[in-house]
């Protein structure tokens, strides 16, 4: 557990420092840009291999039962990831889905963090996933309170271009439905060892 905490700390307190403006700012100007993105980078893949060697780990070596969800939890839970997976998509396809989600990479990783609290009640995974959830939601605050600072309204020139069309739209539903398929069937099990698909032994 102290292996996964320490990753969590690591890669999620990196991603946290981003949000410091200032004191990020100073940093770049100590290390300079291109050093400052080597060192956030290593220090975020470190990060995510603590977390999931430690998770491994804490597996390994028995689950610490909180609360037992119902069954009906993960089928919510498998429903829910396929949202997260349209909401992701539409991050890189500009149109109406992104343009409501506003930060659709934060809120994809609080929709997925809500699914698998939901569906798992073991202390290591209301752990792991609600410190994603947790971060998701302070980025998201510190996101919203940036946009309404008087610099960012002052650097604003014009209304927002409205998306055009639907086609991205269309594109981000039918690639998040085919990469949550595939993920949760053949990958979660593979990479995860976890069976989340019904039907599934």
């Amino acid at each position: 557990m102290l292996i996964l905490i320490l990753g969590l700390v690591l890669f999620l307190g990196t991603h946290a420092f981003s949000m410091a403006r200032t004191k990020r700012a100073g940093i770049i100007g100590e290390v300079g840009e291109s050093r400052y993105k080597l060192i956030y980078t290593g220090a975020s893949l470190v990060g995510l291999v603590l977390i999931a060697y430690g998770f491994h780990l804490y597996r390994q070596s028995g689950y610490i039962a909180v609360w037992n969800p119902p069954v009906w939890t993960r089928h919510l839970a498998l429903l829910l990831t396929l949202l997260a997976f349209i909401v992701l998509a539409s991050a890189y396809l500009p149109g109406h889905i992104r343009a409501k989600a506003k930060h659709p990479m934060l809120l994809a990783v609080k929709i997925w963090a809500t699914a698998h609290l939901l569906a798992n009640g073991d202390l290591g995974s209301m752990l792991l996933f609600g410190a994603f959830l947790a971060w998701a939601v302070v980025a998201r605050i510190s996101a919203k309170r940036r946009a309404l600072s008087p610099t960012a309204v002052a650097a604003q020139h014009g209304p927002v271009a409205t998306p055009a069309g639907w086609r991205n739209d269309a594109l981000a539903v039918a690639i998040g439905f085919i990469v949550w398929f595939v993920f949760g069937k053949y990958l979660h099990p593979l990479l995860i060892g976890v069976v989340a698909w019904p039907g599934q032994a």
